[in-house]
């Protein structure tokens, strides 16, 4: 298959190796460079990073929207688009010019948790399975037809972060099962019921309210993990919350009843790994290694 691969945070580069390594990619489109650090240097994306080392064309452009945009893209002249997390909307020109269209590595079991924060939504909610689908793009917020899926668990030691490494090797897998058989491949459309929509996180979503149960915060924290993190100010200052799990407990809400464990509305969570402003993540046991104790603080 002649591919061009359009994709840009960590999560797409797995689909990128796997797909150079099997078929001919034309050209990479990512996102353009964006001022980042303390200089606010331009910082190259991580899939324009990677297509760069392995000697693939790139572009950036700021939209797919004009004319020229959608001329060059047309122009490349290949089989099918691979999208992965790419960050811009593909104008209906663009879904059309490859000869397959345009497939998208999404990470959800869709019809459940369209849009921008699959991941953590599913943690958040409690959900028991996510996955990868494969879907024919069209104009909608991902509601083309789906080619294959796979599912994963989502374990209760699972953060955002361990999921999103596991959903993009799976889909890195799965989108060189669907380039083969593409040809054969039968669309599924998806069902009407249960829609729903995985809206970007918020950082104001992100203060525990230590009112809540202990499995509604024990999600929050997993699922915010590593960023933005879950927190809460407490004597050490603000404190994030990076790894967590729901366990018996009684106090008053936000009490540190013993070691890191801190009380809820309902029951309590045991903390596992921290990170103080301006420092490193850490165990919760470090942390306690450079104080007193915390056991009868308040966290707020």
């Amino acid at each position: 298959m002649r591919v061009v691969f359009m994709g840009t945070p960590d999560f797409s580069v797995p689909a990128l190796d796997a797909i150079h390594a099997a078929h001919d990619v034309a050209c990479v489109y990512t996102q353009p460079p964006r001022p980042a650090g303390r200089g606010k240097q331009p910082r190259l994306t991580p899939v324009h990073a990677r297509a760069q080392a392995l000697g693939l064309p790139v572009r950036h452009p700021a939209s797919l929207k004009t004319p020229e945009a959608q001329a060059e893209f047309a122009a490349l002249d290949t089989d099918v688009a691979v999208v992965v997390a790419y960050g811009l909307i593909l104008p209906q020109p663009v879904l059309d010019a490859p000869r397959f269209g345009c497939l998208n590595i999404h990470a959800s079991l869709l019809p459940r948790w369209r849009g921008a924060a699959p991941i953590q939504r599913a943690i958040m909610a409690g959900d028991t399975e996510t996955g990868i689908c494969i879907m024919q793009m069209e104009a909608g917020l991902d509601t083309g037809p789906v080619l294959l899926c796979a599912t994963t668990p989502i374990l209760d030691t699972d953060t955002a972060q361990t999921l999103h490494d596991r959903l993009s090797d799976i889909g890195a897998g799965l989108i060189c099962e669907a380039l083969t058989a593409l040809p054969d491949l039968e669309p599924t459309p998806q069902p009407e019921t249960g829609v729903t929509y995985a809206a970007k996180i918020d950082k104001a979503e992100a203060r525990v309210d230590w009112t809540e149960s202990s499995v509604v915060i024990a999600r929050q924290i997993r699922g915010l993990s590593p960023f933005p993190g879950a927190w809460c100010e407490t004597p050490l200052g603000r404190l994030k919350l990076l790894n967590a799990r729901a366990v018996t407990g009684q106090g008053r809400p936000g009490e540190v009843l013993h070691g890191l464990t801190v009380a809820c509305g309902d029951g309590a969570v045991e903390i596992r790994e921290v990170q103080r402003q301006g420092k490193r993540a850490m165990s919760a046991q470090d942390l306690l290694r450079g104080t007193s104790g915390l056991t009868g603080v308040i966290f707020v």
